[in-house]
């Protein structure tokens, strides 16, 4: 392979911001020039006086292998003979003022050596033969907005673990294999990893990127999480990478003051510092950095073959006052606090990445009301597949903590959702986010004893797969874990040995199976005219009753819920066709934990009007239960 130099060409799309696929010619890239066997080097540092490369090859030191400067863009380049893949290397960078000096890791290597080392390591990405033709070809289908999709939100590094090695890490090559019978068995359609490009702080589960080239190096190498993702596609499961454009750590071999100057950063501390991670905020105005992100985004699914990037903490990146207080941000050029600079980098990311792979996703993990995330750029949206339904999320887990017996007092924060439902494409998010940090896990979140809290969490899951929207679950949560979550241990598969917790996952299991199979409730996730109610209003017995529609005349679902621990027998609910309505789920079948309690199979209507609806279903709804129905004529 020839180890091609920055063209002039390359030089000004660069500096235009517009150089999408800028990768191909920053960083480390070894093969041949001028019959020579070695490593071409580019790195962008506009205001350093001098930049080297530094490895074993040298004994690290500076001075021994300098790149020049590549025009007046700021991007020094240069080719070492002799260097090759595997190699360790790190810029040393001195700086035109102050004669700051530093040693970083290179912003576009493709590998990193495992901390607590901090180099860059020359990588070579070509070489790995995918096999996942069928599912590259027809992934489109799988996401548009009336296909169903339901989320697995892994983090790699905890999932399972080998206790009698050590308690190690699995390598992406064992994951591939066992997460894809796992998620396969248990009918989710997509993977979600919390991000895995490499990052210094195993704490930070990722969110502190440094390496946003690379995957870390923890569980492998660029190949093997190729292999991962391949593999879980020849399975059928997409894989959704959590993307991190909304702050860096200050780590020193970082991006942070990389040249002796806020060159990824913003300058202004208003601007640059995020108050509550200590980190550093993208300088999104300058072209140089939007184009080092979107081109960041453009290579995860370029060379890995991902299919959609959930893009973390767009509020932040929002708001010029995200949690700041009064005098500590500054207002933008208008006087409001919107941040117009990260706003046009997320239309652009959006525009970029859908021009390029309209058959992918992107998701907004966006928590406030700003109108219009996941519309197109050109009505005046931001652009995003979709959005996470934080509001949601928020009130139905305040609502289940009550005590039943309180639940009728604030029933609308079961109903509230209703209102905004269809203004945004939505995914229901009940992520890790709820079960870290002293919030406890979701079992432990449900009130009453043991049996209670383990129909209360079925219940949860049963409403969270009723209403539209996408759905997203973080790991452990499908089996009912205790222990709040932890990035240090495996989860709890222990616990599955126990008849609640196994029933607990035949319920998601199943909930997936019924979810994906009836078209009644994925159909018109994004689109009111998949949703009714049939009874909202009935906060004095904690019962709530809807149905569920799809395009074709008379495939409806009825669905209802009861709050309570009181089973409520001879319930009247309005049903829309005569005959007979077959009991399709039931979360309190012995089979996941419950008492038994439920219809016999089904219920056949009579002729009598109820809630506006020309026949009466007179039906069993469990003590903190659901029941699901389908018509069969």
């Amino acid at each position: 392979m020839s180890a091609s130099a920055l063209t002039e060409f390359d030089l000004h799309l660069w500096s235009e911001g517009s150089h999408f696929r800028a990768y191909e010619k920053l960083g480390a890239h070894p093969g041949e020039r001028d019959g020579k066997v070695g490593t071409s080097f580019a790195v962008w540092a506009p205001d350093a006086e001098e930049v080297s490369v530094i490895g074993d090859f040298n004994g690290w030191q500076s001075g021994r292998h300098v790149l020049w400067p590549a025009g007046t863009t700021g991007i020094w380049q240069g080719f070492l003979e002799g260097v090759g893949p595997g190699d360790a290397y790190k810029y040393a960078i001195r700086s035109r003022f102050h004669g700051y000096r530093v040693e970083k890791s290179d912003p576009f290597g493709y590998y990193a050596e495992m901390r607590p080392k901090t180099a860059s390591k020359v990588w070579d990405l070509d070489g790995y033969e995918w096999g996942d033709k069928d599912w590259m070809t027809h992934r489109g289908g799988r996401h548009r907005l009336d296909a169903p999709i339901s989320v697995y939100e892994v983090h790699l590094g905890s999932w399972r673990r080998v206790p009698e090695d050590n308690n190690r890490w699995l390598t992406y090559r064992e994951l591939a294999h066992q997460l894809a019978d796992y998620v396969s068995e248990m009918g989710y359609t997509h993977v979600e990893l919390l991000p895995i490009t490499e990052h210094p702080f195993d704490g930070s589960w990722g969110y502190q990127t440094v390496g946003y080239y690379a995957p870390t190096s923890r569980f492998g190498t660029p190949q093997d999480f190729m292999f991962f993702v391949d593999t879980l596609h020849q399975r059928g499961i997409g894989v959704i990478l959590d993307w991190v454009p909304a702050h860096f750590p200050r780590d020193q071999h970082g991006l942070g003051y990389f040249d002796g100057t806020h060159l990824f950063e913003h300058s202004d501390p208003k601007q640059g510092l995020h108050q509550d991670w200590g980190t550093f905020i993208f300088n999104f105005g300058r072209r140089e950095i939007s184009n080092f992100l979107i081109g960041n985004a453009l290579f995860w699914l370029d060379k890995y073959h991902l299919d959609g990037l959930r893009v973390d903490a767009v509020a932040s990146m929002l708001y010029l006052d995200y949690s700041r207080k009064e005098g500590e941000w500054t207002p933008n050029r208008f006087g409001g606090r919107e941040n117009l600079d990260a706003l046009d980098f997320l239309r652009r990311f959006n525009e970029r990445v859908y021009l390029e792979y309209p058959d992918v996703l992107t998701v907004a993990e966006e928590s406030t009301s700003w109108p219009m995330v996941s519309r197109p750029t050109y009505m005046g949206g931001l652009g995003f597949g979709y959005k996470w339904d934080m509001g949601w999320m928020h009130d139905t887990l305040e609502y289940f903590k009550l005590d039943p017996i309180y639940r009728k007092y604030h029933h609308n924060q079961l109903t509230f959702r209703m209102i905004y439902a269809f203004g945004e494409n939505f995914m229901l998010p009940l992520s890790h986010d709820e079960v870290v940090h002293g919030k406890g896990s979701l079992i432990a979140k449900m009130p009453g004893d043991e049996w209670q809290k383990f129909a209360n969490l079925r219940l949860l899951f049963g409403y969270m797969f009723s209403q539209p929207g996408k759905k997203l679950l973080f790991m452990g949560c499908d089996f009912g874990q205790w222990r709040e979550w932890s990035e240090e241990r495996s989860l709890d598969w222990h616990l599955l040995d126990q008849p609640l917790h196994k029933g607990m996952q035949r319920w998601i299991r199943d909930l997936n199976t019924i979810y994906r199979g009836e078209a009644a409730l994925h159909q018109h996730d994004c689109d009111p005219a998949g949703f009714e109610w049939i009874d909202c209003c009935d906060a004095d017995t904690g019962v709530i009753s809807l149905v569920r529609k799809s395009s074709i005349p008379g495939n409806e679902i009825l669905l209802a819920f009861n709050f309570t621990p009181v089973a409520r027998l001879n319930y009247h609910i309005g049903a829309p066709h005569g005959g007979r309505w077959q009991e399709i789920l039931n979360s309190d079948a012995q089979l996941y934990g419950g008492s038994g309690q439920g219809n016999f199979g089904g219920v056949s209507t009579a002729p009598v009007p109820a809630h506006g609806r020309p026949y009466l279903l007179n039906i069993t709804i469990p003590p903190l239960g659901m029941v699901a129905f389908k018509y069969s004529g």
